[in-house]
């Protein structure tokens, strides 16, 4: 095997890896919501708190020299928090909406993966084996993550569809992602980020129905209790299923894409 591939710090993309990031964007919908909204601190201050956790999680994530599960979902979960407050503070404190934060964050996103595309030749993740290229990494996560959030919340919201409605529109786009990749010669880096991006909005839609009111269509669990149980879960995978760091170099469009 090549020697740079051994040195990824990202995972190998198995049913594992889906799995544990469909629960760590539930539980970033529901700890953001704890902090921001039933602790009260609001949507700036959550905000500046979650990012504050987010940049000491990838500098140490980063500064690391093997691939390490606790420190990268642990920094996963910090997008996925930080993602909710800061839709939150953009979609109702600033006013702009769900559609005017959904599209500047889905530009946002799309500048963030042309600019690494443009600095190195391409936005798989095999290529993940330098500083550089994890910046480039969790800089493009954390938007796509804040756009799920958007995402999540615009779907449940305005459209009338609840949370369960949202939750299956979600799902069947990960769906027809899933049959493309087992059925289709589409492009695997394509797929990979079509498929991170849409699990934060049914993470998100997840995260609501649990602890939102009865009134509301959610099943009002309290949000620290779902958190709790979330984290524990999590933890339980990371610590009992297996994962190791990923090449994946049997992508035949990684070194093009």
């Amino acid at each position: 095997m090549n020697q740079d591939l051994q040195r990824s710090k990202v995972p190998e993309v198995t049913l594992v890896f889906w799995c544990i990031k469909i629960l760590a964007t539930t539980l970033g919908e529901t700890g953001g919501d704890a902090v921001s909204m039933s602790m009260d601190l609001g949507y700036a201050l959550s905000s500046l708190i979650f990012i504050g956790i987010f940049v000491v999680a990838v500098v140490a994530q980063i500064s690391t020299k093997a691939f390490h599960p606790l420190l990268y979902w642990l920094v996963v979960i910090a997008t996925t928090t930080a993602g909710t407050t800061i839709a939150d503070f953009a979609d109702r404190s600033l006013g702009i909406g769900y559609p005017g934060g959904a599209s500047a964050l889905f530009v946002l996103l799309m500048a963030s993966l042309a600019v690494w595309y443009w600095s190195a030749g391409s936005i798989s993740v095999s290529t993940i084996v330098s500083p550089k290229i994890e910046t480039f990494y969790w800089v493009a996560i954390l938007f796509s993550q804040t756009l799920g959030t958007a995402l999540g919340d615009w779907m449940a919201d305005t459209n009338g569809l609840g949370y369960e409605g949202g939750a299956l529109v979600f799902t069947a786009g990960l769906a027809v992602i899933a049959a493309a990749y087992f059925w289709t010669g589409i492009s695997r880096t394509l797929l990979f980020w079509g498929a991170f991006i849409l699990t934060r909005p049914l993470g998100a839609t997840l995260g609501d129905l649990l602890d939102k009111p009865l009134e509301d269509g959610g099943l009002a669990i309290s949000r620290f209790y779902a958190t709790a149980i979330l984290a524990a879960v999590i933890l339980a995978c990371v610590v009992f299923l297996p994962q190791r760091a990923g090449s994946h170099a049997e992508n035949a469009d990684a070194a093009r894409s």
